[in-house]
């Protein structure tokens, strides 16, 4: 379904402060007015060749990311086809590029993330040399107890429920601050700058992406 002309504009007008915001905290951001675009500038900023693993990026198979590194020229670590997945996870932090989304990124280019056996957020703030979201105008919240709310309940309830786990917020569909065994809120990282420039790449893509 076509994004309607008026909310183009706000997405528009609202990324250009979240890339302000970004390029604020030592971060590269970029807005693509469709998938297809998105597409084009991700393979942009992933050289031929590269070594490319993710972290679960549901939007990154949206914009069929995932599909054009799997059938062009790079070495793309998929973790569902290691026997050892622990191998797999680690490898992740020797690659080139590391795929990712956000739960949520504010207004002023704070991205916020929530897991649970932290191999993606481990990978985000450290060992991949490079770093790139696909990230939806859906995941940008005001300010960064809004965009912990978006991750807590609305992207974990949701996660929890495709993997079939057994936590209160399958029932509920909000977080119930649990301590099920089968938590996935157990690490937050809250990413507000970086340290090292041309590491972080954000992608903002104008539609719905993930969750």
């Amino acid at each position: 379904m076509a994004i309607n002309e008026n909310i183009t504009k706000r997405n528009t007008l609202l990324a250009q402060k979240v890339i302000k915001g970004l390029e604020s905290r030592n971060m590269s951001g970029y807005f693509a007015s469709s998938k297809e675009e998105a597409l084009k500038l991700a393979m942009v900023l992933i050289p031929t060749g590269s070594s490319v693993t993710m972290g679960g990026a549901m939007s990154a198979h949206e914009i069929g990311l995932v599909k054009e590194l799997k059938e062009g020229n790079y070495n793309f670590i998929d973790r569902d086809e290691y026997e050892d997945k622990r191998a797999a996870m680690l490898a992740a932090y020797d690659a080139d590029v590391f795929l990712s989304s956000a739960n949520a990124i504010t207004e002023d280019g704070i991205l916020v993330n929530i897991d649970g056996n932290a191999n993606r957020v481990s990978a985000i703030a450290q060992g991949p040399k490079k770093v790139v979201f696909i990230v939806g105008m859906n995941k940008v919240c005001p300010d960064v107890d809004s965009a912990l709310k978006r991750a807590r309940n609305v992207a974990a309830p949701i996660n929890a429920q495709r993997f079939g786990l057994s936590t209160p917020c399958c029932k509920t569909g909000s977080c119930m601050d649990c301590k099920s065994p089968d938590t996935i809120c157990c690490q937050f990282l809250v990413t507000r700058f970086s340290r090292h420039a041309e590491r972080i790449h954000v992608i903002l893509v104008n539609d719905s992406l993930g969750f």
